[in-house]
């Protein structure tokens, strides 16, 4: 079982498609463990986006990412960050393919809806990052039905 933190950046949340969004994740099966609705500060998104710090597009990422607010929400699953970002498409709307979430939904390379943790590494980090107050277990009894409960049933 594995954990995610998916963000519906600003733009996402000014189009109104946070609930097409959740609902893409809910179908395909993952549980949603923690989510908030909320305002990135600037010394947050630097400390998320610290490893692009040097790059060209870093000042307009915090500014865009600080411009409105944001959901925040951590999903779990069997292989969630890989299921997460085969969901979710490139990173460049216009080169997503169709049936994910930005090929069908995004235009931009920079206002790509939303952002996904790229390893396991990275997922501790970020969801430590906006879920300081940890997540919620529970049992989802979906999961008897979205797994195998022989080999692939997560377990909590």
């Amino acid at each position: 079982m594995e954990r995610t933190l998916i963000l519906f950046k600003p733009d996402a949340v000014q189009r109104g498609l946070c609930g097409k969004l959740l609902s893409r994740f809910e179908e395909k099966g993952l549980k949603i463990v923690a989510l908030k609705f909320m305002k990135i500060t600037p010394e947050l998104a630097a400390r998320h986006y610290e490893a692009h710090k040097e790059r060209p597009f870093y000042p307009g990422l915090v500014k865009f990412m600080t411009s409105s607010p944001v959901v925040a929400l951590c999903l779990e699953g069997n292989n969630a960050i890989k299921v997460c970002r085969n969901l979710m498409g490139a990173t460049n709307s216009a080169e997503a393919a169709p049936g994910t979430m930005r090929g069908d939904l995004g235009m931009s390379r920079s206002y790509n809806l939303v952002h996904g943790s790229d390893g396991p590494e990275a997922a501790v980090r970020e969801i430590g990052l906006f879920f300081p107050e940890g997540v919620v277990a529970w049992n989802a009894s979906a999961w008897n039905w979205a797994y195998d409960p022989v080999e692939e049933l997560p377990k909590g």
